[in-house]
């Protein structure tokens, strides 16, 4: 890990456990990676990569207090699905409590779970990452991770395909962010 950065790392040590701990710094390295190959900035691929999760082990009341102190409204598909408040509380925390500025930071943090339509460069080499690093066991993680170098939008379209099936199988709220992330990409094919 860069010199600059062991702050975090503190930080994600005290907040994390040892299991989402290693997954960001992986999320770090894959984000860093791709981000070389798309031509985004590294240092920002690696840092919302490292942060992304910042918030995961927290409690939805620590998270519900965390985006409120950040005056950000959820949406009713986002009160009524609390997997998705990690990544709203990610980024509120990385502005409010790390005075993190960067929009581009922050909001690859902000949309990592879901995507969402018109994705930055940057957004989709941290959404992907998070899929690719190399503590991911799930089914098709191989696939992903070949078609995330050959193409990010190609990654983008076959993660959100997966994952909003597997939604469906199991009866859950689709947040509508990913399935318009999913069209925006679609229609470019």
């Amino acid at each position: 890990m860069p010199e600059k950065y062991r702050e975090y790392d503190e930080l994600l040590r005290s907040k994390l456990d040892d299991y989402r701990y290693t997954h960001s710094l992986c999320v770090a390295k894959s984000a860093k990676d791709l981000a070389v190959t798309y031509g985004a900035d590294e240092e920002k691929a690696y840092l919302a990569g490292l942060l992304h999760d910042v918030m995961k082990n927290a409690s939805g009341e620590e998270q519900l207090q965390i985006i409120s102190k950040a005056d950000i409204m959820l949406s009713p598909c986002e009160m009524r699905n609390d997997k998705l408040w990690h990544a709203i509380a990610g980024a509120a925390f990385l502005k409010v409590e790390l005075g993190i500025t960067d929009e581009e930071v922050v909001s690859a943090v902000r949309w990592h779970t879901t995507g969402k339509a018109g994705m930055s460069t940057l957004e989709k080499v941290v959404y992907l990452a998070d899929f690719i690093s190399e503590d991911r066991t799930y089914p098709d993680v191989d696939v992903v991770r070949r078609l995330a170098f050959l193409g990010l939008e190609q990654a983008i379209v076959y993660t959100q395909k997966y994952c909003i099936a597997k939604l469906l199988s199991k009866n859950m709220i689709i947040d509508p962010s990913s399935v318009e992330c999913y069209n925006d990409l679609i229609r470019f094919r």
